[in-house]
């Protein structure tokens, strides 16, 4: 699988691309707490943007996806 780096990196500058958890291969509360840092200090290489998909993990709601742009920043 490539890893997170390799998946934005093919990605132009200004793109909008969608993160899942599914994707990542991380359970909801994994990936809940990952976005979080993200939208406070932005990804390696893209800032999340707009608002992120939750979904109800046992009575918790999670974010599940996430849309991000990617930045001109290097990774």
């Amino acid at each position: 699988m490539a890893s997170m780096d390799d998946f934005v990196k093919k990605q132009k500058a200004g793109a909008q691309f969608v993160i899942t958890a599914q994707m990542l291969r991380l359970k909801p509360v994994e990936f809940d707490a990952l976005v979080a840092r993200w939208i406070d200090d932005g990804g390696p290489g893209f800032n999340v943007i707009g608002v992120p998909h939750r979904t109800v993990v046992d009575g918790d709601f999670l974010i599940s996806r996430v849309t991000v742009i990617r930045t001109t920043a290097q990774l």
